[in-house]
């Protein structure tokens, strides 16, 4: 491969994506296009040398042409955990359908896409938009795949790592509250490390028998949410006692959040996302079979990172005081 175009390359799984990359090749390694609508949310990839970001929205057909014009392989990351019906409809599945047919008038064969874990075979099945959209999403994928689009698909469970919004999330809300009344506080999942799922998808990159496989991306462990938002709250110094709540007073505590400016810590979708256990349903193959027989366990690595963070606030606060004086 000498150009891989990766569609999310700025943000969570992207950054580790491009930092493997570029570790396991070097300066001789394919060029890696990545496009974002504002060039500086990318600028933690300025350093690597064979990153290319290049402001382009990925919503314009022709921009989206030609980025993938002498491309030998595309990753799609682009998600989004929180939107309306509409939103889910124009990120999950009409870029999917758009990026098949970009593909295939600019002669790309090699697709790896990320999805989720969770998601049904029949959309009709699934209890969220989120859920929905992202089944639609795989269905169209998979009409071009037998037109001849080279399709891996990724199903990951949550992601975490040192630039997550899930454990660190939770962790600042802990800062902040003296308790947590969490909806849904059983809704288990089997958390995995960023740096796997980055581990996984250069194996798809790579080998050619991942081609017209699914596989399910999970860590070793399975937890309540509530188990990861102590996980969370003792990582980082603040622990604070989680209040199971009813799904009732789940829902109206996420309408309020709705009320708040910017992105919302839940929603009413995530809600009825977290009805689906979160966890590998073991028909399809995993980790081990792109090579990554030992998963990252997010008792062992969330802690170091949550605590890490920890210590760069209490030096910032401790700076600001000494400043102030």
């Amino acid at each position: 491969m000498e150009r891989v175009v990766i569609l999310g390359g700025t943000g969570f799984v992207g950054r580790a994506l491009c930092e493997q990359l570029v570790e396991r090749h070097g300066a001789g390694g394919p060029r890696l296009v990545v496009p974002t609508r504002r060039r500086e949310r990318g600028k933690h990839l300025f350093v690597l040398p064979t990153v290319d970001v290049i402001q382009a929205s990925v919503n314009d057909d022709a921009a989206l042409a030609r980025l993938l014009q002498g491309a030998d392989a595309v990753v799609n990351l682009i998600a989004i955990l929180h939107g309306n019906p509409d939103e889910f409809e124009r990120v999950h599945v009409n870029l999917p359908q758009r990026l098949a047919q970009a593909c295939a008038k600019a002669g790309v064969k090699r697709l790896v896409h990320v999805s989720a874990l969770g998601v049904p075979d029949d959309p009709a099945q699934a209890p969220s938009h989120y859920l929905r959209s992202k089944a639609q999403g795989e269905q169209a994928l998979r009409t071009a795949q037998a037109a001849g689009l080279r399709l891996t698909v990724l199903r990951p469970s949550v992601i975490f790592g040192a630039h997550d919004r899930f454990l660190n999330l939770f962790a600042r809300l802990q800062a902040l509250a003296p308790v947590v009344p969490l909806a849904m506080a059983d809704a288990r999942f089997q958390p995995v490390w960023v740096d796997d799922v980055a581990r996984a998808v250069i194996r798809c990159l790579e080998d050619p028998a991942t081609i017209g496989q699914t596989y399910e991306l999970a860590g070793p462990e399975v937890l309540t949410l509530a188990e990861l938002v102590r996980l969370a709250g003792q990582a980082s110094g603040h622990a604070r006692p989680v209040l199971p709540v009813p799904l009732g007073v789940g829902r109206l505590q996420a309408a309020a959040l709705r009320l708040l400016p910017g992105e919302p810590p839940l929603s009413k979708d995530n809600l009825a996302s977290m009805s689906v256990p979160n966890v590998a349903s073991g028909r399809l193959p995993g980790l081990a079979e792109l090579g990554v027989v030992t998963p990252a366990s997010v008792r062992a690595v969330a802690p170091v990172y949550l605590a890490r963070r920890r210590r760069v606030a209490e030096q910032l606060n401790a700076f600001r005081s000494w400043a102030g004086r």
